[in-house]
């Protein structure tokens, strides 16, 4: 969008290059998702490679590159979109950068780095080229019914590697389809349940799509056999079909059930990794459900090797992303010592932030989920429909972090979509106090090739947004 005058509505739609920022957030989701180099016959080593292929590394190069481009070339709009971004998530890459100072890998940190500005670089240029209220839906959906469509036609195809060959119990004929874990399928198919039955509950599809993509997800969803996503899509389904389609005199308790579940996700997180005594009673109903046993399938046993790590550097940490460094001398290594088993990630959201940036990098992640809800709730009087959607996110990450990592982790296509999410809410809030001053912008689209037009009204546009706060 680009404001060109402060009297009358001269407020012009433009949508050039919509489509090339879309095809750079596809691109970014798609090499989330799959090995490096496509080799799914090496992803038994479950170890995280220390290098990327050469073409992957140039598509990465790309990514970045593009994306600051964009960023620059609409610097003032991308300003003022920075400027209601969640503040936590631009200080937590600042303590991750910090944090290649005491570092145990400061390469793999500094990688680590890259990756997580190459998503900032992207989730902005989202958010200054050819946005739109259901922008985030319309392009984050089909990208993921693509992919579990393909992770469907592959498991037909080439059944012994899209389904696990391990004989261990919780594996045995789970399909990890085009991702690398049964684990990664179940959390995808999560999500992209999430986004067709949003879709459905506000007509943004017609029913017959919404069928067809919510049965596609689910079929995804069952093969998994992850049945950490199978219970957070039922409890984060029926979160969303009361959001949207509760009478109106329940709406108003909305706001209290969304903080009152995070007060239970905190009270749970500490029951799991067993900080307070007592608590571990809280456990049996999650037991009942899921059918693990209270080591979460050899998960407590790993969160009891990273916690004694955590004791060596507790308030910093060791780096971000340096702990999981599969060569000689790293401390990770003592999982095959003492486990015979490398997990690659502590499997655990939380513990995983406070392992990389100690207890100053746990307190930002909180101050970024009570900032992401605060935005979230605050949009519900301007549009609750994207609200919905964006709490509905939060609450499946909530509780799918509890068992995986990926929270603000450069290695999750989870921390992408979240990142995207809470861009979208900055963009939503600035967009709402331009309507306020501008008015709803025309429909016609912005042709002018000259640059002066467009660095004018976003310097004006600058000065009002400072009015405002």
């Amino acid at each position: 969008m680009h404001e060109t005058s402060h009297a009358g509505a001269i407020w012009i739609r433009d949508d050039r290059h919509a489509i090339a920022v879309g095809v750079l957030v596809w691109t970014l989701v798609v090499l989330m998702i799959v090995p490096d180099g496509l080799d799914y016959s090496a992803l038994h080593t479950a170890q995280a490679p220390t290098a990327g292929s050469p073409v992957t590394r140039m598509l990465w190069l790309g990514l970045l590159g593009f994306g600051s481009v964009v960023v620059l070339w609409r610097s003032g709009l991308a300003w003022l979109v920075l400027r209601w971004l969640n503040p936590f998530l631009p200080a937590f890459l600042i303590i991750a950068l910090a944090s290649v100072t005491w570092s145990i890998d400061p390469s793999l940190s500094i990688r680590r780095d890259i990756r997580f500005i190459t998503f900032m670089m992207i989730a902005l240029a989202f958010m200054v080229i050819g946005w739109h209220g259901r922008r985030l839906q319309s392009v984050i959906r089909p990208i993921l019914t693509i992919m579990l469509g393909g992770s469907l036609l592959f498991g037909l195809l080439s059944p012994q590697l899209a389904i696990h060959q391990e004989s261990s119990a919780e594996l045995v004929g789970a399909w990890r389809g085009l991702t690398s874990h049964k684990n990664a399928l179940g959390a995808l198919s999560c999500i992209g349940l999430i986004f067709w039955f949003h879709a459905w509950l506000t007509g943004e599809v017609r029913p017959a799509v919404a069928l067809f993509g919510t049965g596609l997800c689910a079929i995804c969803l069952l093969l998994s056999r992850s049945s950490t996503s199978l219970v957070t899509a039922a409890f984060v389904l029926l979160f969303l079909f009361m959001f949207l389609r509760a009478p109106a005199g329940l709406r108003r308790y909305m706001p209290i059930a969304i903080i009152t579940f995070v007060a239970m996700l905190l009270i749970y997180s500490m029951a799991i990794l067993r900080l307070v005594p007592g608590l571990d009673v809280l456990l049996s109903p999650i037991v009942a459900l899921t059918g693990k046993d209270l080591s979460f399938t050899g998960r407590s046993e790993i969160w009891a090797i990273i916690v004694e790590h955590i004791h060596f550097s507790p308030y910093l940490g060791t780096g971000y992303g340096a702990y999981w460094s599969p060569v000689p001398g790293s401390p990770s290594l003592e999982f095959l010592q003492r486990m015979n088993f490398y997990p690659g990630s502590a499997h655990n959201g939380y513990l995983e932030i406070v392992n990389d940036l100690g207890f100053v990098g746990l307190a930002c992640l909180i101050g970024y989920l009570a900032a992401y809800i605060r935005q979230s709730l605050q949009l519900l009087a301007m549009d609750r429909q994207k609200a919905a959607l964006c709490l509905a996110l939060f609450l499946q990450q909530g509780i799918t972090n509890l068992s995986e990592t990926h929270w603000l982790s450069a290695m999750s296509v989870n921390c992408v979509i979240m990142m995207l999410a809470t861009a979208d809410l900055a963009r939503a809030h600035l967009q709402r106090r331009l309507q306020l001053h501008f008015g709803d912008p025309t429909d016609s689209i912005y042709r002018s090739v000259s640059l002066h037009p467009v660095s004018a009204p976003i310097s004006l546009a600058e000065h009002e947004a400072a009015r405002w706060t």
